[in-house]
């Protein structure tokens, strides 16, 4: 392999060996479930003709290509054993075209770069339709659909490209649009992501908000769920009780196309307070102004539901100030997860919940769940984390064969994350979030909607039908004719990874996924020797989010 390094050198291509301070910043991981992994080489290419370079350097020699963006995959997709870790992060460019409402960005570049523009140039009522989490990449995010703070107002990310650029299998630069690529086009919106090539550009419309302001709040409510003062089973059951009738409502209400509340079920092992065992933490954008957005809380929150305490914790303000501050305060303990500061190990599993849903036994198992895991893991650290991703609005009016999001009709994008800390909780964690996932799945559309950018790790054995269970679950129906995209433009298959689309369906290797005791165990086989990450110190604080300018 020293042929292909060479030859990357003398094009002048940033090429990086283990131990070199760039490679061991892209390969450093923010999940310890993939702590092991290290590819042969790191690339980070500056320019599109350097991303043709890699991809014909890598097909002459056989070696495989893993695309890094902002690294948020949930399923270590952007992380690598073997072969080349390209990482887009040189490409980070950003151009906003405020009298066209237009925004391009390179392929590298993350929300937080794009949001600067916006702030920079005090341009309040505009927004682009992109991520909640200012550090996630822009292609993963888009090219997976999108569910951004406005996708009730706006439509998904996906929905508001205007065209797409990618270096493709053959190293070519093709640009898709609805007039030229059709079907690559189609397929890049919702299902681009490592599938068909590496998008090195993109562009998307800027939306415009009904007002130059923003109403945005976040609050952590913890019920009291039993009362140790009065161990009475009835207070205990009507405390109970309250809170289910306020959730239930919660999540059956017609809210708005303005209104977007997420809202994540917690329960920390080490919040030891017997009353409140399990917390709920909503984060609020609204697409309007105060009054109105004080006015549809109050006439569609329950009596149950804490609507004071979520009205007074939301402030009206200027678009910019809620990008540049507000936003970044709401997602703050995402942002701490994907920096390789994070200690811990986690994993993930998804659901689309349409308004069919039954939302009282979803809670329930919910509920039920997180007492359980309380119990089960007395004394240990560790986080049991159910996000409702609000979703619907806009997003759900546009057929669901117009891009390659199958799942339009979802009126929350749900995952469950478990976490913990000390490595020998693996199997048992990983045993509890199977069964939880069990109970819960049939509640999903079909009994089998996952979202992409929630990916399942474990998703890898072939359905009844001969299709593979990752295409049916993250693209339903669709998955048919992305086979056939993928035939066209990369018929040998030289984009592939674990949950990749192929040109036709094939039984995936035992191998390909595994549970978290061999994931990481793979990863030491692979490397065959002692790697020590560098600390975060060491890599010259890349991971700070001043980076982004925020």
């Amino acid at each position: 392999m020293a042929s292909i390094y060479d030859s990357l050198v003398h094009q002048k291509v940033n090429v990086y060996r283990p131990g070199e301070v760039e490679y061991e910043r892209s390969v450093a991981a923010s999940n310890l479930v993939y702590r092991f992994s290290r590819p042969s080489y790191v690339v980070q290419p500056a320019h599109a003709s350097e991303v043709q370079i890699i991809v014909q350097e890598a097909q002459a020699e056989g070696l495989r290509l893993t695309i890094k963006g902002g690294g948020h995959s949930y399923a270590g997709f952007s992380t690598a054993n073997d072969g080349i870790l390209l990482d887009l992060v040189k490409m980070n460019d950003v151009h906003l075209d405020i009298a066209k409402e237009t925004v391009t960005m390179q392929g590298g570049a993350q929300w937080g770069h794009v949001y600067k523009r916006l702030v920079n140039g005090q341009h309040d009522g505009y927004v682009v339709n992109g991520g909640r989490c200012p550090t996630v990449g822009i292609s993963g995010f888009t090219l997976g659909g999108g569910l951004g703070p406005f996708t009730r107002s706006f439509g998904m990310g996906c929905d508001t490209v205007e065209s797409a650029t990618i270096v493709n299998a053959k190293g070519e630069l093709v640009t898709a649009t609805s007039f030229q690529h059709k079907d690559l086009f189609w397929a890049l919106r919702g299902a681009g992501g490592g599938n068909f090539g590496i998008l090195v550009k993109m562009k998307m419309k800027v939306k415009k908000l009904h007002d130059s302001k923003v109403v945005a709040g976040r609050y952590t409510w913890y019920p009291k769920l039993s009362d140790s003062k009065k161990p009475d089973p009835e207070v205990a059951r009507t405390l109970m009780t309250n809170f289910m009738v306020a959730m239930q409502d919660f999540y059956k209400a017609q809210w708005s196309n303005e209104m977007t509340i997420d809202s994540s079920w917690l329960c920390e092992l080490e919040k030891t307070d017997a009353e409140t065992p399990i917390g709920v933490r909503f984060l609020v954008y609204y697409n309007g102004t105060e009054p109105k957005f004080q006015e549809e809380i109050k006439k569609k929150s329950g009596a149950t539901f804490p609507s004071e305490d979520l009205m007074e914790r939301s402030i009206e303000e200027p678009s910019t100030l809620f990008l540049h501050e507000t936003l970044v305060a709401q997602w703050s303990e995402e942002i701490q997860k994907s920096f390789p500061a994070n200690k811990t190990f986690n994993f993930y599993t998804s659901f689309c919940f349409d308004e069919r849903a039954d939302f009282n036994s979803i809670t329930k198992i919910i509920r039920d769940k997180m007492l359980d895991f309380r119990t089960k893991f007395k004394g240990e650290k560790g986080l049991l984390q159910v996000t409702w991703i609000h979703s619907g609005g806009e997003a759900e009016n546009v057929p669901s064969d117009q891009t390659a999001v199958y799942w339009r009709g979802a009126r929350f994008h749900t995952y469950i994350m478990i976490q913990w800390e000390e490595k020998f909780l693996g199997k048992r964690m990983m045993g509890f979030l199977k069964e939880f996932e069990e109970i819960l799945r049939p509640e999903s559309i079909e009994g089998v909607a996952k979202y992409i950018n929630f990916a399942d790790a474990r998703l890898h054995e072939p359905t009844e039908e001969g299709l593979p269970l990752p295409g049916k679950s993250y693209f339903g129906k669709n998955i048919t004719k992305l086979q056939k995209v993928k035939a066209d433009v990369d018929k040998h298959d030289f984009f592939r990874w674990s949950q990749s689309i192929q040109p036709e369906p094939r039984k995936r290797k035992a191998d390909e996924v595994k549970l978290i005791d061999l994931v990481a165990g793979q990863q030491w086989v692979d490397l065959g020797k002692d790697v020590t990450r560098l600390t975060t110190e060491g890599t010259g604080g890349v991971f700070a989010l001043t980076d982004l300018g925020f």
